[in-house]
């Protein structure tokens, strides 16, 4: 989950919204047009396009239309972490819940959730994203935490795409754990202008399977409290990416 930011001193926390009104205000809108909403759970496994049926606020529930597969409902009911992306208004909304639960609405089988504590609203502009070079990666190491009792590690894995509002990686060897909402904290990016230190939120998870057989998997991150000295890198190397793919695309580079 990324985005671009229109002022330096900004970072996604404006972008979260709490008020309670304004959440169901938005949901419902969301359900009123008929809006598609991707729902995503089990890391990324299950992911389905649903609808917001109803939101009732007197009730604290999301009515969400149900998967065409029953295997596929069995496995988002079990699910511990479901997350939720749709677009109103060329406003991109990412809402999550801790599980769902099964409900008839109308006569009909379908899925309720709590009505979310927050939401993250994002413009289309402010979310731009910029493909990460292949020849030379930049790459971003994270701190693991290790069990209990047991000393974590580091993971170190290059990145696909940028922006001023987080970053996505690949991470072949499936080492970061999977888990949606996981802040991790001093994680490095190594910009050909220096390092930065930023603290990363786990967004979304893409398993995608190669032309080989194989399977890799791409990591969405949003960036948590960035500072201004990082993010204004994080911008300088976004504008030095997009003059070199222009260049490329007039015949200059």
């Amino acid at each position: 989950m990324t985005s671009e930011f229109d002022d330096d001193s900004q970072d996604l926390s404006r972008y979260r919204v709490y008020s309670r009104r304004e959440i169901v205000n938005l949901l419902r809108t969301v359900g009123a047009r008929n809006q598609l909403v991707r729902m995503q759970a089990n890391n990324g496994a299950d992911a389905v396009i649903t609808s917001i049926l109803e939101v009732d606020d007197s009730g604290d529930a999301v009515i969400i239309d149900r998967a065409q597969s029953a295997l596929t409902n069995e496995r988002i009911l079990q699910s511990d972490e479901i997350a939720f992306e749709t677009v109103l208004e060329n406003i991109r909304i990412l809402f999550f819940a801790s599980h769902v639960d099964s409900c008839i609405h109308e006569g009909r089988p379908a899925l309720s959730m709590a009505i979310p504590e927050s939401l993250i609203r994002l413009q289309r502009r402010e979310y731009y994203r910029v493909p990460a070079p292949v020849a030379n990666p930049v790459r971003c190491a994270f701190a693991i935490p290790g069990e209990t009792g047991q000393a974590g590690g580091t993971v170190i894995v290059p990145l696909q795409n940028i922006s001023a509002g987080g970053i996505a990686v690949v991470d072949e060897k499936k080492q970061i754990p999977a888990t949606l909402g996981v802040i991790y904290e001093k994680c490095r990016i190594e910009l050909p202008g220096g390092v930065i230190e930023t603290r990363l939120e786990l967004m979304n998870i893409h398993d995608l399977k190669l032309t080989n057989g194989k399977t890799t998997r791409r990591l969405g991150f949003m960036f948590v409290d960035i500072s201004n000295a990082a993010l204004a890198a994080v911008q300088r190397y976004i504008t030095k990416l997009e003059r070199e793919q222009n260049a490329r695309a007039t015949g200059m580079a």
